[in-house]
């Protein structure tokens, strides 16, 4: 286990009241405690906005779709006191920019709550293709997969659950989201999908899945 992190402790709930979520395109998510700014996955298809005044980045794992070289080390040129943490694997992008190792059980203080570390492995996108390693974030309660269908082994409050990738198709989705079972989802990881493609897809995963199934728009907030 990496200095400042600890395994977390289940008897303890780091519930922040108030928190908001801000969509910044296909896999970026901001988190806004009150007494810091998280961001999640700040890829080429995502605003750069997101990273503007960030406390701490969590990437899931190394695709440019979640994490945007050239953005991180612009941000960390201006701002060296800022935290990045990911998996090990990071290190094959990323080269000598320092970022913080996590593994599946790491837990770390950010922002006045807690990020816990779950997942190991990204999804088979195709046989010929090695399988990268990928870890989810688990944000008060908040739940971002990475590129992954791991289903953690706590409760969930809120799933933001991928809808549209090369190595997933909708039955797999609902499935997942299914197996989750978080009274609210949000849709991400959908910058493939053109406009026609994801109204067709949001009905069907809304008929499919429930009330619990609400989009959040490129650019706006809810309240968590």
């Amino acid at each position: 286990m990496n200095p400042g992190m600890r395994r977390p402790d289940p008897a303890v709930r780091h519930t922040v009241e108030g928190m908001r979520l801000t969509r910044f395109g296909h896999s970026c998510v901001r988190f806004d405690t009150g007494e810091g700014v998280i961001v999640i996955d700040p890829g080429v298809f995502s605003d750069p906005a997101a990273l503007d005044g960030a406390d701490a980045v969590f990437i899931t794992h190394q695709h440019p779709d979640h994490c945007n070289d050239p953005e991180l080390r612009r941000l960390l040129e201006d701002r060296p006191e800022v935290r990045l943490y990911g998996p090990s694997s990071l290190s094959e992008v990323l080269g000598s920019l320092p970022f913080t190792t996590v593994s599946a059980g790491d837990a770390i203080p950010a922002a006045g709550t807690e990020v816990k570390v779950i997942g190991r492995h990204h999804a088979q996108i195709h046989a010929d293709i090695p399988v990268v390693p990928n870890v989810g974030y688990l944000v008060d309660g908040v739940f971002h997969p990475g590129d992954a269908l791991t289903v953690p082994d706590e409760p969930v409050r809120l799933l933001l659950a991928p809808i549209a990738a090369p190595w997933l198709k909708l039955a797999e989705a609902v499935d997942y989201i299914r197996a989750v079972d978080a009274p609210m989802v949000h849709p991400i990881h959908d910058a493939i999908l053109s406009d026609t493609g994801l109204t067709m897809v949001d009905r069907m995963l809304a008929n499919l899945v429930g009330d619990s199934y609400e989009r959040i728009a490129d650019g706006h907030t809810a309240t968590i």
